[in-house]
């Protein structure tokens, strides 16, 4: 498509008083306007294969019969037009097709509005100040929905057969279920493949957490092609060892240190708080298992008896905690927190701090998703020295990686 020239644009402007933005809009409402006219009349033209004033080449049995109104949304607000019309009713012109009446792009802003965690009511009131264009809540909440199978396919896609390492967590949110306000869980996993990349593998909407609705996000994971995966990266969730292990029965289980560091501070009291953390860092610091154990016991005899729950957390849970150690730094650094996951929950923050409450799990899955396009999107890098974490992984976890590494 051609473009104005400079000059053509000075004698535009030299020849309308533009005297504000509004008045320039207006002018390209009106070329716009006109331009969608000549379009269909070029079309119909070709259609009986004559122009209007050339009857005498006319050679068809068809002919022009009028025009009907037509008003159309635009990016410059509501313009009216004259569609024309052919005797026997066949014409149909592509520019605008037949049911559309709206020429603007409008639906993809709503859905990135929306995606960026504006509510539906401000959607609709800055589309009328920019646009000049009226649209309810209702109708934005039905534009969005638009997106529902959208996400019904990224939800069944197929996976990839193994992932190296898999984090997960969830998200807690309000939702009116049925008149009753109810807390939801957004569970996410997000997987990382063997060339070092990672992706959301899926959002699942419950509410609590239990062995049963975990081993079911297992089984989903399964079901789409999912047949291993070396290391799940997990913080202390409700069921959620028993139905990996039942899932994925190769797979370890590393709990999240810094989850497990909080955990045990807070039985801590302030004054303490500086001096235990420091011990600690013996313990997860540690060059090796054995190590680690030496260093915890030394602490334990130390606090002990001062806070013994923050200490029993550890002893509970040091069956998930103890794979970090047989790994060297490269690989600690993505296992040690669940930073990856924790970012997107920032991100999904972000857009959802002006939502109280959603109407539905439908509005808060929908919410997620599009905030999720738009992480995924970031994700181009994959992580630092993956070829040294990939060959450790090689080693550790022998056989299973060698169909899927050249």
């Amino acid at each position: 498509m051609s473009t104005l020239s400079k000059e053509q644009i000075k004698a535009i402007v030299k020849g309308n008083n533009f005297q504000s933005v509004t008045d320039v809009t207006n002018y390209l409402k009106d070329i716009f306007k006109d331009i969608i006219q000549e379009l269909m009349e070029a079309e119909l033209e070709e259609k009986l294969g004559y122009a209007k004033e050339e009857r005498s080449a006319k050679n068809t049995d068809n002919c022009r019969n009028g025009y009907s109104t037509k008003t159309l949304k635009s990016e410059f607000g509501e313009v009216e037009i004259q569609i024309p019309r052919d005797r026997k009713g066949e014409f149909e012109p592509k520019i605008i097709p037949k049911y559309q009446r709206n020429v603007s792009g409008i639906e993809e802003k709503i859905i990135s509005l929306y995606a960026r965690g504006m509510s539906t009511r401000d959607i609709g009131e800055q589309l009328k100040d920019l646009y000049g264009v009226e649209i309810s809540a209702e109708m934005v909440s039905r534009i969005t929905d638009r997106i529902i199978p959208e996400i019904k396919e990224w939800k069944q896609r197929p996976l990839e057969p193994i992932y190296t390492f898999c984090f997960m967590d969830a998200i807690h949110y309000k939702v009116r279920d049925e008149g009753r306000i109810c807390n939801r869980a957004a569970y996410v996993v997000i997987g990382v493949n063997v060339e070092g990349y990672k992706d959301i593998l899926g959002i699942w909407i419950g509410e609590n957490e239990s062995s049963k609705f975990w081993l079911g996000v297992m089984n989903d994971l399964k079901n789409r092609g999912v047949q291993d995966v070396m290391l799940f990266c997990v913080d202390g969730l409700t069921g959620l060892k028993e139905a990996i292990n039942a899932a994925f029965p190769m797979a370890e289980i590393q709990r999240c240190i810094i989850h497990q560091l909080r955990n045990s501070f807070k039985y801590v009291s302030c004054k303490d708080i500086k001096a235990f953390s420091n011990d600690f860092k013996n313990v997860y610091k540690a060059i090796n298992e054995e190590v680690a154990l030496e260093k915890f016991y030394e602490l334990k005899e130390k606090w002990g008896k001062s806070y013994p729950f923050a200490i029993r957390s550890w002893e509970n849970n040091w069956d998930v905690l103890s794979p970090f150690y047989k790994f060297p730094e490269e690989i600690r650094k993505i296992i040690y927190t669940t930073n990856v996951i924790e970012g997107l929950h920032r991100q999904y923050r972000k857009v959802t701090k002006s939502k109280t409450m959603f109407p539905s799990d439908d509005s808060l899955e929908k919410m997620l998703y599009m905030a999720s396009k738009n992480v995924i999107k970031k994700w181009t890098q994959r992580y630092k020295n993956w070829d040294r974490v990939l060959n450790q992984l090689i080693i550790q976890y022998p056989g299973r990686l060698d169909n899927y590494v050249s």
